[in-house]
This record gives structure tokens, sequence and C-alpha cells, in this order.
């Protein structure tokens, strides 16, 4: 991995740290109106019926590039705290365009797709601002990504192999990713244009109500006490919040400003601190039930209800989420840590009692989902109960002026995201158009020889380089694109092939050389971003083992299996995930000497298959580590510090 600088700083991570800082001036007025207006537009469309499919998405988009536009300068260079004269103009033709969209839409359709000279300038005008926003918003990668597709749309025929197609005409590409329901305005912004951006809303929400805080204290009355309590309280924060936020750096500038500095000052070292933080906060991008909204557009790629994607994403969650507790039990042990003392302790009985009605939103939530109710309205119930219960206490309330700003915020906050959906449309229209979607799974077959184990181990591979350290949502559009077709034309199911890619391009904010989620907590905690970086991947690691099990065995998705099987497969799994964190810490009982981490390690490995001889082969040496390891305990120097650098 490439040297990084030790000052590492934070808001290189934030996507809204890019934004201009307009104050009350009038384009800050403008800014706020536009937001504002978002926001209500979709609390309003959710609640009362959502416009018809291309209008709610054109109008969705039309204030999403406007807002970015001035938000996001041209350049690096551009000043933040005043508007330039380029900026406004990329701004209201955005605005423009999108409006001639939701105008023309039906009129073209009803003339059979028939496109005017002005439709295909605006069209064009469309991609290019599309592309603009995205640069702007999210950095050079995906530019280049949307670049290239439309270049292989073009010049398909000069391409070799199975890649090669005819090669489609200008008029062609932008009546696809304009003029259709396949490309900029697709699936993916149809779900940014309603599911993604109530959640958003309902977790700015939940935010300004306090309930991060309340999930804070909470952790902390439940975890804090026990061996290394600060990093378990990591553990369940993270867990809970990052499910909302989408973003393993936004949920480690989150908790990790209130978690590192505790695990710092309980013992451990800044590394170790920074890592617990960062694997934590990339778990919440799987934890169901929101998963940062890819869910929802899981379910919608998949054609299957949404309750069944986050049933599927349970069990892999949960484990995820104790190999990271057991590496910090472990670790804690080895340091000989205890937990904060009592007068340190929040009373999680007052806390219930004072603020504990502000969880009830996500109850609710949960109740429309597991009722049948649709996506979009248990969202639009559970944001309508939080305002309502927010004012039970004057510390919660929503006055209007919070509300407003609430408002203001989730319509920032959402902008990246939405642009994101918009120009994955242009990948997916070009997919769809040049038959590559259909192709390219059978490419990478051939690749792997036609092999079980060499398709797994080569999509896995993809969908890490492919993840970019990018959100949960766009991450997983990209990997189910490009990745989850091989799985399935290898005869995997849908769900199982989805989520194994999802999972490893997840995983990706804490494989180096991207790492964003490693570096971000290395900021915090003012650790190396290189040390910390390479010791997230190796407490990892239990964790990447994971989707292998679930692709071989999907009944640990709860697909076709029955309670038998499950527990079967589950507690294997637990005693493979508990292995392989002893061998990846080194201590069991004691500091493990090489061999017998390389004994456990390897009988953990066989633990995570699902075939009844890797079964007994995993217990065996499992059995005959752990027994070492306890024979030799007295000998081990227990108390020894990790080394952070």
């Amino acid at each position: 991995m490439a040297k990084i600088k030790r000052e590492f700083n934070l808001e290189d991570a934030d996507e809204l740290s890019k934004t201009r800082k307009l104050g009350n001036s009038f384009w800050g007025y403008v800014i706020k109106a536009a937001s504002i207006t978002l926001s209500l537009f979709h609390l309003y469309t959710a609640g009362f019926g959502s416009l018809p499919l291309i209008q709610q998405r054109s109008f969705h988009l039309a204030f999403v590039l406007f807002i970015l536009f001035l938000l996001f300068p041209i350049t690096k260079r551009s000043s933040r705290k005043r508007m330039n004269v380029i900026d406004p103009i990329f701004a209201f033709t955005a605005l423009l365009a999108n409006f001639y969209v939701f105008y023309r839409y039906d009129l073209i359709a009803a003339n059979s797709g028939i496109l005017t000279t002005l439709d295909l300038i605006v069209g064009g005008i469309l991609i290019v601002l599309v592309i603009e926003a995205i640069r702007r918003a999210s950095g050079e990668a995906l530019p280049y990504m949307m670049i290239g597709c439309l270049i292989y749309a073009y010049f398909g025929r000069y391409f070799p192999g199975f890649l090669q197609h005819y090669g489609l005409s200008v008029r062609r590409i932008i009546q696809y990713m304009v003029w259709s329901t396949e490309g900029i305005y697709g699936i993916t912004l149809g779900v940014s244009a309603t599911f993604l951006f109530l959640f958003i809303l309902f977790g700015a929400v939940l935010e300004k109500t306090g309930l991060a805080a309340i999930i804070n204290d909470l952790a902390l009355a439940i975890a804090g006490r026990s061996r290394g309590g600060p990093a378990k309280v990591s553990v369940i924060a993270s867990a809970a919040l990052g499910t909302i936020s989408g973003s393993a750096v936004a949920n480690v500038a989150t908790t990790g400003v209130f978690t590192i500095p505790m695990m710092k000052k309980m013992g451990y070292s800044p590394a170790f601190s920074a890592t617990v933080e960062s694997i934590a906060s990339t778990g919440g991008m799987i934890m169901p039930p929101i998963m940062g909204a890819a869910a929802f557009i899981m379910a919608e790629f998949l054609g299957v209800p949404y309750m069944k994607v986050m049933s599927a994403a349970l069990i892999p969650a949960l484990l995820y989420y104790f190999s990271v507790w057991v590496v910090v039990d472990l670790e804690a042990q080895r340091l000989n840590l205890k937990g904060l003392s009592k007068a340190d302790m929040p009373n999680v009985w007052k806390i219930l009692k004072e603020k504990g009605y502000m969880l009830l939103p996500i109850a609710v939530l949960i109740y429309f989902l597991m009722t049948g109710s649709t996506t979009l309205r248990a969202a639009f119930y559970s944001i309508i109960s939080a305002i309502v219960l927010s004012y039970l206490r004057a510390d919660t309330r929503l006055t209007p002026k919070r509300f407003l700003e609430t408002l203001e915020s989730a319509g920032q906050v959402a902008i990246p995201v939405a642009s994101i959906c918009a120009v994955s449309g242009i990948m997916i229209g070009v997919f769809g158009a040049t038959g590559l979607g259909l192709v390219l799974g059978d490419g990478l077959l051939a690749l792997a020889g036609g092999n079980y184990y060499a398709t797994v181990i080569l999509i896995a591979v993809a969908s890490l380089l492919l993840g970019l350290g990018l959100p949960s949502t766009a991450c997983y559009i990209i990997v189910s694109t490009l990745a989850a077709p091989a799985l399935i034309k290898f005869g995997i199911e849908g769900i199982p092939a989805h989520l194994f890619a999802f999972y490893f391009g997840v995983l990706s904010v804490i494989s180096p050389p991207i790492a964003t989620a490693s570096f971000t907590a290395a900021g915090i905690a003012g650790s190396d971003p290189n040390t910390t970086g390479w010791m997230a991947f190796k407490y990892a690691i239990p964790a990447f083992l994971i989707p292998f099990i679930f692709i071989s065995s999907p009944g640990m998705l709860l697909i076709d299996t029955n309670i038998w099987d499950v527990a079967i497969i589950l507690g294997t799994a637990l005693i493979g995930v508990y292995a392989l964190a002893a061998a990846t810490t080194g201590y069991l009982f004691g500091n493990l000497k090489m061999p017998v981490r390389v004994i456990i390690g390897t009988g953990g490995a066989f633990m995570m298959t699902t075939s009844l001889f890797g079964n007994l082969t995993g217990i065996a040496l499992t059995a005959l580590g752990v027994f070492l390891a306890y024979r030799n305990r007295d000998k081990s120097k227990v108390g020894e510090a990790v080394t952070a650098e």
C-alpha cells in the first residue's frame, strides 16, 4: 500500500466538506429553499402517492442536480465562501433540462418514441451534466468509468472477443440513456427518488432528536462494564447506526469520535482502537433492516419482497459482528483490561425512562415492514411518528425551526448518493443496450476455467476492487451489475449471488489499498493509516470467510431450509469464527505460539466450510489447538501490550 501521510484529515473522507458554506447569503437561502423543497416533495409523495414514474424521477433529479451544482464548486481551488458565475448556469440548466423531460416524456411515449432535435440536444446535455455532477461530488473514478461505458457503447464493433457488439449511434445512446427507463431514469434513480431519500430523511430526523446519543448511552450501559467495554460499545453503536447511514466512513465519523478516545483511555493502542471502529462501522452497511438502502435496491433488482432480502442478510451480519466482538474480547484478555467503573456508566433504566420513546420510530418501521406495508409507507409513518414523539420532551422537540433545519440537512446529505444512483444508470443502460450484461458472466467463467472455487474467489476479488470504498448504495449497484451475473450464470441463486458480491464490495473500505474507513478511523485515533489499514484487514479475516459459507450453503440465508440445518450451519460457523479470531489475535488462554495459531486457524477455516469432511476436520484441528493453548497457558506472557506502530 502506498505510503500515506500520517496527518490524515477526516474531512478528506467527508463528501459534504467539499461544499460551499454560504451562510445567510442570497445563494445560501436559495440552497436552503431548494433542499427543503426536495425533502417536502418526498415526504408528501410518500404519504399521498407518488407521481408517474418518470415525473417522480425527473423532479427528484432536477433538484438534486440544482443543489449539487450550487453546493459543489467546479474545481477544488474555487472559493467555498462565495458563488461564481459558472455554477448557477450549470444548476439552472440541470433544473430546466429535467423539467423538460418531466413535461415531454408522455408526449414522446405517445408518439412511439420519436425524438425531435431538441429532445436529442436536451438528452445529450443531461448525460454531460450527470457525469459532471458525479465528478464534483465523488471524485474522478466514477466519471471515468461512465465515459468508458459510453465509449464502449459507441465503438463496440472494435472491441475483441465477447466484448464486441455492433455499436450504438449517438441518437440511440441518448434515447436509451435519457428517453427510456433503462438509463439515467432507471431503477437506481427510482430507488433514490423513493425509498432512499425517505430513509435519509428518517435518519436526519432521528439524529436531530438525539437518537445517536441515546444509542451511544445504551451501548455504554449494556457493555461498558464488561471486559474491554469501550470497544464493545463501539461494536453495538456502530451496528445500530451504520444500517441507517449507508456509509462506513460516515459511521466512523459519527461513532468514532465518541468510542475511539474511550478505547485509548482504557488501554487499547491507537491503531487497535481505530481498527475496531472501522470494522464495526463497516458492518453497518450489511446490517438489516436498512443496509444503507442497498436492501431496497436488491429487492427491486431481483424482484423479491424486501423482507426476503432482510431475513437473508440477518445471520451473516450477526456472524460478522460476533467475529468483531470475539476479537475485542480476546484482545481485552491479552491486555488484562477491565470495564469502566460504575461511576462512569449511564443508567440504562433512566435513559429508557427519559428518552426511550425515541426508539419507537424504529419499532414502527419494523412493524410496518413485517406486516406487509410498502417500504415507502413504512418509512413515511416512521418519520411522522418520530416527529410526533419528539414533542414529548423539550430537548428532543422538532420545533418549526429545527424541523426546517432537518429538511435542509436531509436534502443536502442525499445529494452525493442520489447523484451516484443517477450516473450508475448510464452503466446499467450500456450493459443492457449492448448485451454486455448477458455475456460478461460467460467471460468471467471462462477466465476461471469453469471451476467453482476459482469462480467464487475471482468474483470476491473483483467485488473488492469494484467496491472502491463507495457508499453501500453505489457499491451494490456496481457489483450487482458487473460481478453477480457470473455467479448466477454458474447456477447460484439470485439472493446468495448478489449478497456475496455486495458483501465483498462493502469490505473494500477496510481492505488496503483503499481502506477509507480504516484511514478515517486512523485520523481520529492519531495512528498511522498504513498500520491501521493492515491491522483492520488482519482482524477482519473471519468476516472475509463468511460469504463463502452462505454461497455454498444458502440455508444460512434462510432460503429453502429448516431450523435444524440452520442450527448446524450456524453452530459450526460460530466455532469457526471464534477459532479464526483467536488465530488472528494470537491469544487464547494466553499468547499463542505460531504453530498453535496455525492449527487453530486452519481448524477454524475448515469449520467455515459446509461439508461433513470439512467440519469433522475442523473440529479435530480446533480441539487440538485449544488443548495445546490450554496446556501452554502458564508459559504465555499475559498482559503484553499490542504495538500500535
